[in-house]
C-alpha cells in the first residue's frame, strides 16, 4: 500500500477536476481526498495499491476535458491507512 500527496497547477478549477478525481478514485478503490486551494491549484491525497495510485496520478497529468495541467507535483509518503473512503473538499 502506498500514499501520494499531489498538487496540480494550471486550469484545474471550474472544470470538474474534483468530481472526476472522485469518480476515478472510487473506480480504482483509492481512498483519500481532493480539494481546491485558494491559489488556484488542486491538492489531493491518494492511498491504495501502487497500481491504483499510479492510475490516479496518470489521470491528474491530464485531468478532465476542459482542464489544462501545467504542473503536477507528487510526494510519496508513508501509507497511513487513515481513510475509509474518498472525499471531495469544498470551500478550501
Amino acid at each position: 500500500m502506498v500514499r501520494a500527496h499531489v498538487y496540480v497547477s494550471g486550469r484545474v478549477q471550474g472544470v470538474f477536476f474534483r468530481a472526476k478525481t472522485e469518480n476515478n478514485a472510487i473506480r480504482h478503490r483509492v481512498k483519500g481526498w481532493v480539494r481546491n486551494l485558494v491559489d488556484g491549484r488542486v491538492e489531493a491525497i491518494f492511498e491504495g495499491e501502487k497500481r491504483d495510485v499510479d492510475a490516479m496520478i496518470e489521470f491528474c497529468k491530464l485531468g478532465p476535458p476542459g482542464a489544462y495541467v501545467m504542473q503536477l507535483d507528487v510526494t510519496w509518503e508513508d501509507w497511513a491507512g487513515e481513510f475509509t473512503e474518498f472525499k471531495v473538499g469544498y470551500g478550501t
